[in-house]
């Protein structure tokens, strides 16, 4: 229970600090944040990568009218329940607001039906949070239906190029590969930044909201999972490597990961799904700076670092996304819309005498399964077309394609 006194001077404090706030570099996403009358407008990303920031640049490009501010996850409402909504109910109605804006509100349990109340009467609601529960399917129940999602993530390269105010080349697209994009470090490129990070996602997001004793697995795993970005795993083995007791308790561990947006776990592509389920699966981390605090091995492989950040790329255009492997050749991506198969791609930093048969046979590959006469490989800075039959291969530079947003 929460005293209404307590609620309104957070509710003054906040809206000031929001108010207050640099706008900041003008997030990519701004212009596709649509709001719809009788929707929740949600988004969700991992922390600090610029949710809040967003909001504001969108309270100050739409919002004429008085609005509510609120983030939940504050010590001081630690304590806030279903009950205290009726409180913030009274708060809103004094302020004459119609616009609420409400940051991770779900950590209070019931607050989709709270959300839904508000649209029920009227009211124009904004949701940020660091959860992909945001996303879920049981969500669209309890809202039936009633929200439109998008995802933010950190800094993309050009939003990263436009913040740093330097041209999209290949001397940027490397610095990026090196510091990644989350705003907060880069505006002081400091590692205790990022280490903060992931001891509030490991310690408060994990491990205290799912009740786990054993964080030492836990952050074993994370840096394992950071030290093999890009390469496919299985939890079966992952158990035995890391002495974890259970499959199911690795199994658990990486769907909290993946909920607070640290990886992503993609699938090897299959017409079935339960083939899909029993393939090894690669894994993505969310930022390669981020990777960097944990892992120093990683920081060698500059082929894998743009891989990740292709990835991510792709993520950001909304694309659903499976890795190719047949006959031992490997394509890295299958690109996806929905239902449909829209082209594949490959990544390395450099074709080369040593890794232009093995990368090509991968993407041709996976050409001739799917139908394709073009393909994509990625490289750091090279461009090139070959020819093999009727097959054409495509060989652009990261930094054309990361400004390609078709």
């Amino acid at each position: 229970m929460i005293k209404k006194s307590a609620l309104a001077e957070v509710l003054h404090l906040q809206q000031n600090r929001v108010e207050g706030a640099d706008l900041g570099q003008t997030r990519t996403l701004l212009g596709a944040l649509k709001y719809a009358p009788g929707f929740a407008l949600i988004v969700s990303g991992i922390r600090r990568c610029g949710k809040s920031t967003l909001l504001n640049q969108f309270i100050v490009k739409y919002v004429k009218a008085p609005y509510i501010y609120l983030n939940f996850d504050s010590a001081r409402l630690y304590t806030f329940d279903m009950n205290d909504f009726n409180i913030l109910d009274e708060l809103i109605a004094e302020s004459e607001a119609k616009w609420l804006f409400f940051d991770e509100i779900q950590i209070v349990q019931g607050w989709e039906m709270y959300v839904r109340q508000k649209l029920d009467e009227g009211y124009h609601v904004m949701i940020t949070g660091s959860n992909a529960s945001l996303l879920s399917r049981e969500l669209g129940t309890k809202l039936t239906g009633r929200h439109i999602t998008k995802e933010l993530f950190p800094f993309s390269f050009d939003e990263f190029c436009s913040y740093r105010a330097v041209t999209r080349d290949a001397d940027a697209l490397l610095a990026y590969l090196n510091l990644g994009g989350f705003p907060g470090f880069l505006a002081h490129e400091n590692v205790d930044i990022h280490s903060a990070l992931l001891d509030d996602i490991v310690y408060r997001d994990i491990a205290v909201r799912y009740n786990i004793r054993d964080v030492q697995s836990l952050k074993r795993l994370l840096v394992f999972l950071a030290t093999n970005c890009a390469k496919p795993f299985s939890a079966s083995k992952l158990k035995q490597y890391l002495s974890i007791k259970s499959t199911t308790t690795v199994l658990e561990y990486l769907n909290y990961f993946e909920a607070s947006y640290l990886i992503q776990l993609v699938p090897k592509f299959a017409y079935a799904h339960k083939v899909q389920l029993v393939n090894p699966r690669k894994v993505y981390f969310i930022d390669n700076g981020l990777q960097q605090t944990i892992t120093a091995s990683f920081n060698e492989d500059i082929g894998r670092r743009l891989e990740n950040a292709v990835f991510w790329e792709l993520r950001r255009r909304g694309k659903t996304l499976y890795y190719f492997t047949e006959s031992g050749k490997e394509c890295d991506f299958v690109v996806c819309k929905g239902e449909n198969i829209e082209q594949v791609i490959q990544v390395c930093a450099v074709l080369d005498a040593e890794n232009e048969k093995r990368e090509i046979d991968g993407l041709l590959e996976a050409m001739r399964f799917f139908g394709f006469t073009e393909g994509t490989i990625i490289t750091l800075n090279q461009i090139d077309r070959l020819a093999v039959g009727n097959l054409r291969v495509n060989v652009v530079p990261a930094f054309t394609f990361f400004g390609d947003h078709v």
